[in-house]
């Protein structure tokens, strides 16, 4: 059997069946990019150790980032795991590739400063579509989340939100549209305590609109991902801070939390992360003001 036959049947059989349709469209679309060219024609038994590591190495040499390729590498092994695993394919040899080291990223996040500003600037334009901005910097939410949460996902008696679904914004008919979804893993639903000042403000905002979504949109379904992006990137350009994702909002919610002494494990939840070491890793690096401050403390014991 050609690999790219067994590749199709396991995209349609094993993938799409188990996984979102978002998720299988992102590994179509990898498959159909890197894998078919480089090892379609070829027959799966002939997938050796060399041919394979000369593919994992073609990846990065076509200027592909580390995590990118390593992504194409991993569909390329769980294809072949699962050929094997049927009995479609006699062997496998994935095991023996050598994938491009990924370093970790730095976490990206709004300094004690630029928050203010941001902070700052949304209350006095008192525009309910910013609000969105302050309740990720309170909340850790992440975008699909914020964008499909409703207000009766917020219950004003406990101060609280219920995170179960998000969104993401699909081409169909010629445009970008707004598609409500479950949450990113099963961990990502949680309920989320927020600070009885921001629940004031959301009170507030609730009085003023008739959207069923708390970040109202021009149509029906709220705002949508693009939109809002762009939006968030006008409100830096106008206060003259450095462009940074959206995704940074729930960064410097994680950096602060942690700041003031949250412990890991219930910003862990919070966050909706599966296991607190995770959080752990990716912000432990990130304090280096309250590392400074703590060391400032230490100081002060020496005559």
């Amino acid at each position: 059997m050609r690999y790219k036959e067994w590749l199709f049947e396991w995209l349609e059989l094993y993938v799409r069946s188990t996984t979102k349709e978002r998720t299988y469209q992102k590994y179509r679309r990898q498959a159909e990019r890197y894998l078919l060219p480089a090892l379609g024609e070829y027959d799966a038994e002939d997938l050796s150790a060399v041919v394979l590591q000369k593919f994992s190495a073609s990846l990065t040499e076509r200027g592909l980032a580390p995590s990118s390729a390593n992504f194409v590498v991993t569909l390329l092994k769980m294809s072949l795991k699962k050929g094997v695993a049927l009995g479609v394919i006699g062997r496998q040899y994935s095991d023996a590739i050598v994938c491009p080291k990924v370093r970790t990223g730095k976490v990206s996040c709004f300094t004690k400063a630029e928050q203010k500003k941001i902070e700052g600037y949304i209350l006095a334009e008192g525009r309910p579509l910013l609000f969105g901005i302050l309740l990720c910097l309170y909340s850790g939410l992440r975008i699909g989340e914020l964008l499909a949460l409703t207000w009766d996902d917020v219950d004003f008696q406990r101060g609280t939100v219920l995170v179960t679904k998000s969104c993401h914004d699909s081409w169909a008919e010629s445009r970008y549209v707004k598609v409500i979804d479950t949450t990113k893993t099963p961990s990502s639903e949680r309920v989320i305590p927020l600070p009885r000042q921001l629940i004031r403000y959301m009170r507030a905002l609730r009085n003023r609109t008739k959207s069923r979504y708390v970040v109202a949109g021009k149509g029906e379904y709220g705002a949508e991902i693009r939109s809002y992006q762009r939006t968030f990137a006008c409100v830096l350009r106008r206060l003259g801070i450095e462009h940074r994702g959206f995704h940074a909002l729930r960064h410097t919610f994680a950096t602060r939390a942690l700041e003031v002494g949250m412990d890991v494990k219930t910003l862990s939840e919070i966050l909706g992360h599966r296991d607190p070491s995770v959080t752990l890793r990716r912000y432990a690096h990130s304090l280096i003001e309250h590392k400074a401050e703590m060391m400032e403390r230490v100081g002060r014991l020496l005559m």
